[in-house]
């Protein structure tokens, strides 16, 4: 089942065309929710179900979608799927949904969704879409869990704070404490602190990909 496309696919999302740090989408959400870890892991897990199931739909319904109405349709396949997100976290994980705020809604008018939908999910078949759908969505999740690590870490000294907002009271105890008694760097945390360390992540990203260009095969 995994041909080379299908590698292409998860390389593609996880590395070449990152949502995050190679086609620089989702600034907002990405700059916006990246200051803790558990902020930054759901905000990606809850884009990449939109994302795969968007995906996947779309590219079953594709053929039946006149060319003319295809945008509208899309926006509302996905907002449909983001209202049942917005709704499930809303039941069962409000403590966390309050933090969130508007940044679930607004995954409707997530460039990178409607991107994936129109560019990819509405030529390609079901299966080659939902894998796109996953690996692009699980690609910027990478992004934001970095960040978010990052920017907690060096503004807060910990990693996991807010866990208890996900899993209950008892995850609460589960918060790393790197440094004790350390009083945090507030710029971290501070929106100049989320572009620094998206610029930083750029970077090394581009580095690695000069670095292997220079170790590469040469021709003869």
């Amino acid at each position: 089942m995994f041909t080379q496309e299908a590698r292409d696919i998860v390389v593609n999302g996880l590395w070449k065309q990152n949502p995050g740090i190679v086609q620089i989408l989702g600034l907002c959400p990405l700059l916006a929710i990246s200051n803790n870890v558990v902020n930054a892991l759901s905000l990606g897990l809850a884009t990449t179900l939109v994302m795969t199931v968007s995906n996947g739909a779309v590219a079953l319904v594709r053929n039946l979608i006149p060319h003319a109405i295809r945008i509208p349709v899309f926006i509302l396949i996905v907002a449909a799927l983001v209202t049942v997100v917005d709704l499930l976290m809303h039941a069962y994980l409000l403590s966390l949904y309050l933090v969130l705020g508007i940044f679930i809604p607004l995954i409707v008018t997530n460039c990178i969704v409607l991107a994936r939908v129109e560019a990819f999910a509405s030529k390609r078949s079901t299966w080659h879409s939902v894998l796109d759908g996953a690996f692009m969505g699980l690609g910027l999740t990478l992004v934001l869990l970095t960040l978010g690590a990052v920017r907690e870490a060096f503004g807060k000294g910990t990693l996991l704070s807010g866990l208890d907002l996900a899993l209950g009271p008892r995850a609460a105890a589960w918060t790393i404490h790197l440094a004790p008694g350390y009083d945090g760097f507030l710029l971290a945390i501070l929106p100049p602190g989320a572009f620094i360390g998206l610029g930083l992540l750029i970077a090394l990203r581009n580095l690695i990909e000069l670095r292997k260009k220079e170790h590469g095969p040469h021709p003869a």
